[in-house]
């Protein structure tokens, strides 16, 4: 499914690759339509994209976690569990989740999207997560579905410490960037598009020195997104 030159895709091998490392099988149609970004849409004449079955997935996801945190955790309360639930269906979650199954080499992206570095922009990443779960209900129905969302969120919480940042990425960074001797972590804001469809892009810097950047519909998810990437670079120094 990724592009291998020019405009073309790549061949079937490639989608059996995706589909093995999700678990599930997806029509093929419909997997492209997941993977398609909509900037690779209005390059080639307005095809569709994958936006409707992102809004699907997302339905989907919130309620396959809600029902896992409510049954594995009886123990805390609507508060707590509400807390869990968001963290696990944040952007900077799902793009997490994405870069754990390679997901971004799989991406149909414009030509801008590629040259700004679409493949691993957690916006891009988290929405097309959702599109496949879309997918898969459509293709599979709602148990498919429910076993895929499991299969890609389990391992956040069979990881304490990732499971930590991605719930609260903002406050994993500032903790890890003390103990390194980094600095207090500083945010930069800027947005784009219309009012009714804006974009937020923000810089988390320490010491004065870009160390991440992330975007997201909302201040808030672009900073999270950027300090997750944050939180992940420095770990792996």
């Amino acid at each position: 499914m990724a592009r291998a030159s020019g405009d073309e895709l790549s061949s079937p091998a490639d989608a059996d690759q995706l589909t093995t490392v999700l678990g599930v099988d997806i029509d093929p149609e419909l997997l492209v339509l997941a993977l398609t970004h909509r900037s690779y849409a209005y390059e080639h004449g307005g095809l569709a994209h994958n936006e409707r079955l992102e809004f699907l997935g997302d339905s989907i996801l919130g309620q396959a976690v809600t029902v896992m945190l409510y049954r594995d955790n009886p123990e805390l309360d609507e508060g707590e569990l509400a807390k869990r639930r968001a963290s696990l269906v944040s952007s900077a979650a799902l793009s997490e989740v994405a870069r754990s199954i390679g997901l971004g080499r799989f991406l149909l992206l414009g030509k801008g999207e590629e040259q700004t570095g679409g493949r691993d922009k957690s916006s891009i990443l988290a929405d097309t997560v959702e599109a496949l779960i879309g997918a898969t209900y459509l293709d599979r129905g709602g148990e498919h579905a429910t076993d895929l969302v499991l299969r890609l969120i389990r391992p956040l919480l069979d990881n304490p410490e990732r499971f930590g940042a991605a719930m609260d990425p903002k406050t994993s960074l500032q903790e890890l960037a003390a103990r390194v001797g980094r600095g207090l972590p500083s945010y930069q804001v800027k947005d784009s598009g219309p009012d009714h469809s804006k974009r937020f892009h923000a810089t988390v810097l320490l010491g004065g020195t870009a160390v991440a950047t992330g975007s997201g519909s909302s201040k808030k998810q672009a900073e999270m997104a950027a300090a997750l990437e944050a939180w992940t670079i420095l770990q792996s120094a």
